[in-house]
C-alpha cells in the first residue's frame, strides 16, 4: 500500500467527476466552501483544527496505479476518467483560517477554488479531518480555559483509534493542552509527551513501597507517583517515605476528587512535602475540571472526553459550492436552499470586527457575481481572518509539520484573548458572536 490519500474519500465524488467529463462540465472554475451551519453542542465558539493535517494529505493525494487499478477493477468510473485521474494534481489556491483560529456559524473556514474536477473530490478528505480535528480543539479550548493556568496533558490515546489518537493529540494541543501521553503525535508533531507509570506497575510488585522504590530508582525524586491502587492516605505516606520531602508529585486517578485533593494536600503538607504537586486524571471533562478550580491541584490529565469531543465528536461542518462560472463563462453564486440546511451563495471575505481588542461580530462580505471583494486592509475596524494556503497548486509549507503545529497553538492563544467574557462560559447558548452577512460594494 502506498502513500496516497486519493482513496480517502465518498465514491460519489468520483461518479460526479465522471458524469461530468462526459457532459463537458468539469473544467468549468468553481468555488467550494467549508464552513459549519452551527455550533454543535451548544458551544460558544468553535476552533479550527486540522488544516496543517488537510494540506499535508493534499499534497499526496496522487491516484497511483494501485488507486487506479481499485477503481478501473470495480468498474466505479468510466475509462476515460481512469486515464483522467492519472495526471490529477489540485492547481488550484485554497484560503481560509489560520489553524487555532476560533470560528462561528457561516465562517468561511475553507474556500477551494479550481476546476469542478480538481476540487469537488476533495470534499471528504477536507470534511474528515476537519470535523474531527475541530471537534477535538473546541473541547480541548473549553477544558483550557477551565483549567486556567494549570497545565493539561492529553491521555486519551486508548479511547481514539489508532491514528485518529495521534490527530487528537495534535488539535488539543493547539487549543491549549500542554502535553501528550501519545509518543507519535510527540516524534511527529513535536509536542511534549509524559507519563510514569500506571496501576499495573504497582500490582507487578510485593508491596507498594517495592514499586515506589524501583521509580524512584530509575527516575529519580521528580518522578510522580501514582497513590490509589490501595488506600490514598497510606499511599501518600509511604511516597514521601522512600522519596522524601523533594518528591515531584502524586497523581490521583479515583475518589471524589476535591475531597480527595484537599485530603492530600493537607497530608502532604504535614509531611513537609510542600512543594510536591498534585496530578488528577479519572474521567475528566471541562465541567469536572472547573469544579476543582478551588482545589490544591496543580496540573490535570483528560482522556475519553478530549479525543471523543467531550460528547461532541465532530465538528458538523458541511462542503458546500457557493460560485461556478456558468456557459458563457460568467460567474455566479449558487446555493443549497433546502430547509434547515441552507447556504449563502457567494464567494466571500471574512472579518473579525473589534472594539477596544474585544470581538464584537463575525462579519461576511459576499460577492453576489462579478463583484469584487475587499482588498486586504481595506478594514479598519476589524482583523482579516482568511490566508492563501495553498496557490495555484503550491501549499505554504509553514503551515506544514511540528513548526506548523507550534504556530497554530500560538495563534489560536492569541486569538482567544480577543472573545468577549461571555465566550468563555461552559454552559450551553448561543454563538457569543454573531455572523453578519454584507453584500460587496467594492
Amino acid at each position: 500500500m502506498g502513500t496516497s490519500t486519493a482513496l480517502l474519500t465518498d465514491r460519489y465524488e468520483l461518479t460526479m467527476l465522471d458524469a461530468a467529463l462526459q457532459d463537458g462540465t468539469a473544467a468549468r472554475r468553481c468555488v467550494f466552501e467549508l464552513f459549519g451551519r452551527r455550533l454543535p453542542g451548544g458551544r460558544r465558539f468553535g476552533v479550527v483544527a486540522g488544516t496543517g493535517r488537510f494540506l499535508a494529505q493534499l499534497r499526496d493525494f496522487r491516484f497511483e496505479e494501485s488507486e487506479l487499478a481499485f477503481l478501473r477493477d470495480n468498474r466505479i468510473v468510466s475509462a476515460e476518467t481512469v486515464r483522467f485521474l492519472e495526471g490529477y494534481r489540485f492547481r488550484g489556491t485554497v484560503t481560509g483560517y489560520r489553524e487555532g483560529e476560533v470560528y462561528f456559524p457561516g465562517s468561511p473556514i475553507l474556500t477551494i477554488e479550481g476546476t469542478f474536477a480538481e476540487a469537488v473530490v476533495l470534499e471528504t478528505l477536507a470534511l474528515s479531518i476537519l470535523n474531527h480535528d475541530s471537534a477535538v480543539a473546541t473541547a480541548a479550548a473549553r477544558m483550557s480555559i477551565a483549567a486556567g493556568d494549570r497545565p493539561l496533558a492529553e491521555m486519551g490515546s486508548r479511547r481514539a483509534a489508532e491514528r485518529s489518537a495521534v490527530a487528537a493529540a495534535r488539535a488539543a494541543y493547539i487549543a491549549g493542552f500542554s502535553a501528550t501521553s501519545n509518543l507519535e503525535a510527540g516524534r511527529t508533531w513535536g509536542i511534549p509527551t509524559m507519563g510514569t507509570a500506571a496501576h499495573a506497575w504497582t500490582l507487578l510488585h510485593d508491596s507498594e513501597e517495592d514499586a515506589f522504590r524501583s521509580q524512584i530508582a530509575a527516575f529519580g525524586t521528580a518522578t510522580t507517583l501514582l497513590v490509589d491502587t490501595y488506600d490514598i492516605r497510606r499511599g501518600v505516606e509511604t511516597a514521601i517515605a522512600v522519596a522524601g520531602t523533594g518528591l515531584g508529585g502524586v497523581r490521583l486517578d479515583s475518589g471524589d476528587l476535591p475531597t480527595v485533593a484537599a485530603s492530600v494536600r493537607a497530608q502532604l503538607d504535614e509531611l513537609g512535602a510542600t512543594s510536591t504537586k498534585i496530578t488528577v486524571t479519572s474521567d475528566l471533562d471541562e465541567f469536572a475540571i472547573a469544579a476543582l478550580a478551588a482545589s490544591p491541584v496543580d496540573s490535570y490529565g483528560v482522556g475519553t472526553s478530549v479525543v471523543t469531543g467531550s460528547g461532541t465528536p465532530t465538528a458538523g461542518m458541511v462542503y458546500k459550492l457557493v460560485a461556478r462560472q456558468d456557459s458563457a463563462g460568467g460567474w455566479v453564486a449558487v446555493a443549497k436552499a433546502s430547509t434547515s440546511k441552507a447556504s449563502v451563495g457567494g464567494r466571500k471575505a471574512a472579518f473579525r470586527t473589534l472594539r477596544n481588542g474585544v470581538a464584537t461580530s463575525e462579519l461576511v462580505v459576499v460577492a453576489d457575481g462579478f463583484e469584487e471583494l475587499p482588498t486586504p486592509g481595506s478594514r479598519a475596524d476589524a482583523r482579516e481572518l482568511q490566508t492563501i494556503l495553498v496557490q495555484d497548486g503550491e501549499l505554504d509549507v509553514a503551515y506544514l509539520g511540528a513548526d506548523g503545529v507550534s504556530a497554530s497553538r500560538e495563534h489560536h492563544l492569541t486569538v482567544r484573548e480577543e472573545l468577549p467574557v461571555s465566550a468563555l462560559a461552559l454552559s450551553r447558548a448561543d454563538p457569543a458572536l454573531q455572523t453578519v452577512y454584507e453584500v460587496s460594494e467594492a
